[in-house]
Formats: C-alpha cells, sequence, structure tokens
C-alpha cells in the first residue's frame, strides 16, 4: 500500500478542518486524529475528569469548546520538553494531525519534518477567529489555504479537485 504523505490541518475553531479531515478519510483513506481528541485520550480527561465530572474522554473532549484556553495551556505543558511530543504520538498511528493551536509547537514540528504538507482551512467570511489565548498561530505558515465559505458539497468538491491532484501528480527533478 502506497504510504500517504503526513499532512498538517490548521485553522481557527468551527472553520471546517475535522470537515476536512473526515473527506479525505472517507474518500483518500487518510487515517486522522483531531489534536483535541487526541490529548483528551492520552492526558486532559485524566486531568480534568474530576474538575468538571466527566464520565468519558468523549464526553470531556465535546466540552472543550467551553475551556480552550485551559486546554491550550495544558497541551503547552505537555509539549514542554519537546514542543513535538504531541504531534509525534498522533503521527504515530496517523497519517494526519488536525488543529495544532501553538506557534512553538508547529515551529518545532516544522525543524523535525514532521509533516509533507501544512494546509489551513478558512470560513473567515461566516465564522469568528478564536483569541490568541488559544490559538496563537497565523494563516501564513500554511503551504495552501482552502476557503471553506460556501456550502458543505462546494467545500468537498473543492478538496477533492484539490487532492486528486496532489495525489496523482509525481515529483519531476528539474
Amino acid at each position: 500500500m502506497k504510504k500517504l504523505p503526513k499532512l498538517l490541518i490548521l485553522g481557527h475553531c468551527r472553520h471546517g478542518k475535522d470537515s476536512l479531515g473526515e473527506i479525505i478519510r472517507d474518500i483518500y483513506g487518510y487515517e486522522f486524529n483531531s489534536s483535541s481528541q487526541a490529548a483528551a485520550d492520552i492526558f486532559i480527561y485524566d486531568e480534568l475528569k474530576d474538575k468538571y465530572g466527566y464520565k468519558t474522554s468523549e464526553e470531556c473532549f465535546e466540552d472543550r469548546v467551553n475551556h480552550r484556553p485551559e486546554w491550550h495551556s495544558m497541551i503547552k505543558d505537555y509539549n514542554k520538553d519537546d514542543q513535538a511530543r504531541l504531534a509525534k504520538d498522533i503521527l504515530e498511528t496517523n497519517d494526519c494531525y488536525i488543529g495544532m493551536r501553538d506557534t512553538d509547537e508547529i515551529n518545532e514540528c516544522i525543524r523535525q519534518g514532521l509533516f509533507d504538507l501544512i494546509i489551513w482551512v478558512d470560513a473567515s467570511d461566516r465564522k469568528p477567529q478564536e483569541g490568541k489565548d488559544s490559538m496563537n498561530i497565523d494563516k501564513s505558515i500554511a503551504d495552501f489555504i482552502i476557503e471553506n465559505n460556501g456550502t458543505l458539497k462546494e467545500f468537498e468538491e473543492k478538496v477533492c479537485r484539490i487532492f486528486d491532484v496532489f495525489l496523482n501528480v509525481k515529483k519531476v527533478l528539474i
């Protein structure tokens, strides 16, 4: 089986990162885990279950929107000795990391060469950006930006056009 390029998908809260992940999983066979779900499974649920009364990691994950700055801080602490720690944990079993939120983390991942391509999903014409207390990465770090300001069908068609080309073009040395 052909090895898929490792992807990092970025963007603000509710801009369509997970939708992109679901499209490329269903159509192109990518395995992914959002950073938030992975962080909940690996360590956040254990640290927050008593504080907020969570019964499962999934319940913790679903409530993350109410505690974004706290999650951002916890992930920074988890990565304090290696800014790429969570990314490496995710990439052990996935082709794609969705939802990185910290500049130090992305810079270290780039330095370590963990990703083949960085994609930004932007729905800023219809969704707000989140605050710097939970997301401090700028879209200028991405290799390319996919606009997601129309319908889900339009977004899916755009993603398929991009990935049909991306996955079928052979590298040519000049």
